[in-house]
Parts: C-alpha cells; sequence; structure tokens
C-alpha cells in the first residue's frame, strides 16, 4: 500500500465513521445543538454524559456548532473531534486563525480530562499551553484532534491533545491543566 492510498483509507474511515455519528446523533434527537438538563445528568459519570453525547442522546454543545468540529470517539481518559478547516476559520492574513486550532485543542483536552470525573464533578480550563506547527487551510481537508488524560485528581486534571491529518502529519499540540469541582448542576 502506497502513502498515498493508506492517507486515502484513513480519510475515506475518518468520513464514514462521521456519518455515523450524525446519523445516530439524528436518530435519537439529538440533532440539535443545546444544553442538557440537569435532571438529564444527574448521578452520571463525565465519561457517561461524554458517551450519552457521542451517541445522540444529549444535544450536542453550540460551539461544535460554531466550529463545525464533531465528537467522533471517546473511551476512559480520551476523547475524539473531527473538523474541518473552513473560510470562515481564516484571520484577515488569509490562514486559518490560531483560536480555531486553540478551540479544537481545548475541546479534545478537557473532554479527555472529562471522561476520568466521578458523578457531580465539573472542570474548566484553567491554562492551555499550545504550539501550532503547521499551517491548515480550506484545502486541508478533515483534521481529527486527539486528547489524553494525563492526571484526574480531586481539584486538578492534566491533559494533552494533538491536531493530526489523515497521513499522520502535526498540525497542532497542547497541553492543559483544569481546575476539578463539585458541578453546579450536580444539586440542581
Amino acid at each position: 500500500m502506497t502513502k498515498e492510498t493508506g492517507t486515502q483509507a484513513t480519510l475515506d474511515a475518518w468520513q464514514a465513521q462521521l456519518e455515523q455519528v450524525r446519523q445516530r446523533r439524528r436518530e435519537r434527537g439529538g440533532g440539535q445543538a443545546g444544553l442538557a438538563q440537569p435532571h438529564q445528568v444527574q448521578g452520571m459519570t463525565g465519561l457517561q454524559v461524554m458517551t450519552a453525547l457521542l451517541e445522540g442522546e444529549l444535544p450536542h454543545p453550540y460551539m461544535a456548532d460554531t466550529f463545525d468540529c464533531e465528537l467522533v470517539e471517546v473511551g476512559e481518559g480520551h476523547a475524539v473531534f473531527q473538523a474541518t478547516p473552513q473560510l470562515k476559520h481564516y484571520n484577515p492574513l488569509g490562514s486559518v486563525h490560531g483560536g480555531w486550532y486553540a478551540t479544537l485543542l481545548d475541546f479534545a483536552l478537557g473532554c479527555a480530562v472529562q471522561t476520568m470525573l466521578p458523578a457531580g464533578r465539573g472542570y474548566t480550563t484553567s491554562q492551555i499551553n499550545l504550539h501550532i506547527v503547521r499551517a491548515a487551510h480550506t484545502k486541508t481537508g478533515p483534521l481529527r484532534c486527539v486528547g489524553t488524560a494525563l492526571h484526574v485528581g480531586r481539584q486538578v486534571g492534566t491533559s494533552e491533545a494533538r491536531i493530526v491529518g489523515p497521513d499522520g502529519k502535526l498540525y497542532a499540540h497542547a497541553t492543559t491543566t483544569c481546575a476539578i469541582f463539585e458541578s453546579p448542576r450536580a444539586a440542581a
């Protein structure tokens, strides 16, 4: 198999997985962006919440629509998002805005931490350190952002994430520190 054939096979697999996620979400009523109601997530661990989002049992976040970003995989300490850079993501200089990379990385970084949280706990990003190493543009096509939790304790969680193309090329990478706290939604 040539490198080009392998890249196309990966891209085809990514697109098939993305369409399965979208179809499942439409079938289960999770096709619209929104906020999960407290009773929908009460007693759920972070992984259970993330799985419900992936399965279309909870509405996906508004920010996912803004960035045309989709959760495509989730597991314990693991979250993967797919997004395609578009013209609306460009800065005035004609390249993808750094905030697009930062937001996509923050999705995966935070959600990887969330998958490790017990019921009744929440998190927020308190610090992010990112490095953009390759320019993305409208011809880049779909990119994947893979987040992995490194440490999740009672008050602090850390994770790392990478944005990669189907050819394996690295576009950006980041680490984060998240503050962990009692979720205000748990008490609602």
